[in-house]
């Protein structure tokens, strides 16, 4: 049976590709009077032949990949994709950077990326906010801006991914070229600004989505004795965060968030409000004491004026930013008790160009600065505000993760969850069962039962 769906697979495949490959090759026709003639080499683009040789590779992996699966179970069949990945993952270094994400965003959503069928080990299973995740690892926001592909990424083995940020009206975001490699550094620079869609065409792909996932919905988590937690998102297994941002050109920010709730909620698993951009005019202004206080004030109202079923309202996050003073730290932590905030996700890009990177001249560039050169910095504020919320409100951290070890230093700081994102763009799928393992590993090493136990350890 594997092995039938693997040959309609690699047969489909392969028509796709040759198709593709016929129709962007130019044909060239010499008449009998040329033949005599030596033909002149084709001048192929460079680009050309960058894309050949990604096409050639994929091609030649699935040919292999459909020959091995008529041998093996479909779980095994699965780790072995996942590792073949490494020899197409490192082509997209060779395109630019917005074109390698473009590529990567299509293919996880015509599912051209691996699928992981295998269980999570149960040391990686939690709860929060009512809801179960098999794993602590997602993918943050910045990846899948306007909701392309969840279907896709889920199926990677994330525990949960959040799509966004999405603003109220489309907008092209900052001009190109503004997504700049630091690869020695493990690092990324971005000035993107919020290029989205727009809520109306995030709601109605959201929608669709959440129509397919419903009809597929199957229980891949941990059982659970407890009847008032629900295995999965709404809408079937894997937890689905959605980010909403404002209109550069916007003067009432809140009306903004306030839209993409009325609009995104009902798909949503939790909310996260983006008040820490580092590439929208003004934005970073709204994490001041009085600022925030009003907006979250308002979000939630806006929230809990809908009509909800049993499971209530998503759970309401705020993402803030990794250069803040003690001050700022203290004001958010207070207005976040104060209003009983869901959760915090700590941290958005930094401004600041750590030691690590000044020798590279791509630092020079504006933007937000993410990948290994953060870590520090954001698991600091991370500890820092697992301490300032005295552990009453989860945290997701995010900043620099690379590897399970990473991970867990995060949860360790005082994280519930953890996401990564430029490691994901270096290191592609093969990344995620890899931390995930080294994750368990970290844990048992050092005597915990699971991720709770874990939580906030450096911090007690």
């Amino acid at each position: 049976m594997t092995g039938r769906i693997a040959f309609r697979f690699v047969k489909e495949c392969l028509t796709q590709k040759l198709k593709s490959m016929a129709a962007a090759t130019p044909r060239h026709y010499t008449s009998s009077s040329s033949s005599s003639t030596s033909a002149a080499k084709p001048n192929i683009p460079h680009s050309s032949r960058k894309g050949r040789l990604l096409t050639g590779s994929t091609i030649g992996l699935v040919i292999a990949g459909g020959a091995y699966a008529s041998t093996v179970d479909e779980a095994t069949f699965g780790g072995w994709l996942f590792n073949a990945t490494k020899v197409v993952n490192p082509l997209f270094a060779l395109l630019d950077p917005e074109v390698a994400h473009r590529l990567a965003v299509s293919a996880a959503a015509r599912g051209w990326v691996p699928r992981e069928k295998r269980p999570d080990q149960q040391i990686l299973g939690l709860e929060v906010w009512g809801r179960r995740f098999s794993n602590p690892i997602g993918l943050s926001a910045g990846f899948d801006k306007n909701a392309e592909a969840v279907e896709g990424l889920l199926g990677l083995g994330f525990g949960f991914v959040e799509v966004g940020s999405v603003t109220p009206v489309p907008q092209e975001g900052n001009p190109k070229p503004r997504i700049f490699r630091l690869r020695d550094q493990g690092a990324i620079i971005n000035r993107c600004g919020f290029n989205s869609e727009g809520i109306v065409a995030v709601a109605k792909r959201l929608g669709a989505q959440h129509g397919k996932r419903k009809l597929d919905e199957t229980s891949s988590t941990a059982i659970s004795s407890n009847d008032d937690v629900k295995h999965g998102g709404k809408a079937g297994p894997g937890i689905l965060g959605v980010n909403i941002g404002k209109n550069k050109t916007s003067e009432d920010a809140a009306a903004d968030y306030v839209q993409g709730v009325h609009t995104l909620s009902q798909y949503a698993d939790y909310l996260v409000i983006n008040i820490s951009s580092p590439n929208t005019p003004g934005l970073r202004q709204l994490q001041g004491r009085k600022q925030l206080k009003d907006l979250v004030k308002k979000v939630q109202a806006a929230r809990d004026e809908m009509q909800w079923g049993e499971e209530g309202p998503p759970p309401l996050l705020v993402k803030i930013a990794p250069d803040l003073s003690k001050q700022d730290l203290e004001d958010i932590a207070a207005v976040a008790l104060a209003l009983r905030l869901d959760g915090l996700i700590i941290s958005n890009t930094t401004i600041s160009r750590p030691e690590s990177v000044q020798s590279n001249p791509t630092s020079k560039e504006t933007g937000g600065l993410s990948g290994k050169p953060l870590f520090s910095l954001s698991t600091d504020i991370l500890k820092n505000m697992y301490i300032l919320t005295k552990g009453k409100i989860p945290l997701i951290g995010c900043g620099g993760v690379s590897s399970g070890e990473d991970a867990y230093k995060k949860i360790r700081a005082g994280a519930t969850l953890v996401q990564l994102y430029t490691a994901f763009a270096y290191g592609g799928p093969a990344l995620i069962p890899q931390i995930k393992a080294e994750l368990a590993e970290c844990l048992e090493r050092d005597g915990f039962k699971s991720v709770y136990e874990a939580v906030g350890a450096d911090c007690r």
